[in-house]
């Protein structure tokens, strides 16, 4: 395949799928007022996009933001995945640019699947041996998107056994209106919890009674159901 923006644009197009745009629309929540207001999509599965990025690794980082920058979702969530996968492969410098232009095109990032598939991988491992300041700086974003990429970038440190900082963002999600940042926080207490219970534990006896419903349920969904009723009855200690 080509590997210019435009070249890729119309092999996506081929791709498409009408009814199963459709669908995605609505599954989306792209109506008016709802979180992915306006988005626009072609109908085209992530395990097929996931397939197309592998044949693109040479694509121009320049025109890798071209599809950045579409109005389609996938075109957008082939993106992350090119960057992805490029920052996989880069030197330090290069990780430096790709983690740089991440965080400059938050706003094309705009779902919760393009987050979720992209911030641990990109945000997450690069702030590893880094301050992790940035993320705290995300977190009190007026962008929706922006802080469910602070929480959910530190998925990599879940994975490195290091739980501090999702621990703090989460109290800091605890008075967040969203409840797709309530949903983030809950699962990466969930994962928090498969690794260490007792610091989830510490964590949902200092904050339940004060906890979104959703984040609470999506942090215990892993519990025994008598001690998951107990917590969802406010029953903390």
């Amino acid at each position: 395949m080509e590997q210019t923006a435009e070249g890729i644009l119309k092999s996506l197009e081929e791709f498409s799928d009408p009814e199963a745009a459709i669908f995605a629309q609505r599954f989306f929540k792209t109506g008016a007022g709802q979180y992915g207001e306006g988005d626009l999509f072609r109908g085209i599965r992530v395990p097929v996009l996931r397939k197309l990025a592998v044949t693109l690794d040479n694509t121009p980082l320049p025109e890798v933001m071209v599809l950045l920058s579409s109005a389609y979702h996938e075109d957008r969530l082939l993106a992350v995945l090119l960057l992805m996968r490029r920052f996989n492969s880069s030197s330090e410098a290069d990780q430096e640019r790709i983690y740089n232009l991440y965080l400059a095109h938050t706003h094309r990032i705009n779902n919760w699947d393009l987050v979720d598939i992209s911030a641990a991988h990109i945000v997450g491992r690069f702030l590893q041996s880094r301050d992790r300041a940035p993320l705290y700086r995300l977190v009190n974003s007026e962008s929706l998107w922006e802080r469910r990429i602070a929480i959910t970038a530190t998925f990599h440190f879940i994975r490195q056994g290091e739980f501090n900082d999702t621990i703090a963002l989460s109290e800091i999600l605890l008075q967040d209106k969203e409840e797709l940042l309530h949903k983030a926080a809950g699962w990466m207490l969930r994962e928090v919890g498969k690794r260490d219970m007792a610091m989830l534990e510490s964590f949902l006896l200092k904050h339940c009674l004060r906890m979104p419903r959703v984040m609470l349920r999506y942090a215990i969904e892993r519990f025994p159901q008598e001690r998951r009723q107990q917590y969802l009855k406010g029953q903390c200690t």
